[in-house]
């Protein structure tokens, strides 16, 4: 179940309304992600690099609509065998499988598909090139951690938050 301040953020839900009415979006509730499912995951992902890029004064509408398109892929990890297949699935090729087909969906700007591509960094090989793309490359890693911490019982996620706003701070320390 999505937080109620997500929906409830008119702003927010005006910006990614046509991506999240969509049929394959909307797929995405049906893949299980750590404690919920893939949706749910997105737009949380979505929503808090939405606000931290808002509050930076940087581009919190690609942010936005990037982080609901991030993990748009429909291969699950257990139709692989193989750790090291498993691995890959997730560093490389869900960023790139993510990316076309959010490309079928919408048209991108060069942020918004370097956003996606690069989420999974520094697993991946695929670097962030705006300040945009690190936040919510960020935002995905600890909002993971946090789900699946939570179904684990294990409590990183305070420990996660001061580590990702220390380094936001030092890498955006010019700019707040």
């Amino acid at each position: 179940m999505l937080k109620e301040s997500i929906v409830q953020d008119e702003n927010y839900m005006d910006i990614v309304k046509e991506y999240f009415n969509n049929a394959d979006v909307q797929r995405l509730k049906n893949i299980p992600h750590h404690d919920s499912n893939r949706l749910n995951h997105s737009m949380k992902v979505s929503y808090y690099s939405y606000k931290i890029c808002k509050k930076l004064h940087l581009n919190y509408i690609s942010a936005a609509k990037a982080g609901i398109l991030h993990d748009l892929f429909f291969t699950r990890s257990v139709n692989y065998d193989k750790a090291k297949d498993k691995i890959r699935l997730y560093s490389n090729i869900h960023p790139e499988m993510a990316l076309e087909n959010a490309k079928k969906i919408t048209s991108l700007t060069p942020l918004e598909e370097n956003i996606i591509i690069s989420h999974m960094w520094p697993l991946s090989k695929h670097l962030p090139k705006y300040k945009e793309s690190f936040i919510l490359g960020s935002v995905d890693t600890v909002i993971s951690t946090k789900e699946f911490t939570s179904k684990l019982n294990y409590k990183l996620t305070y420990a996660l938050g001061v580590y990702f706003i220390f380094i936001c701070y030092l890498i955006f320390k010019t700019n707040i």
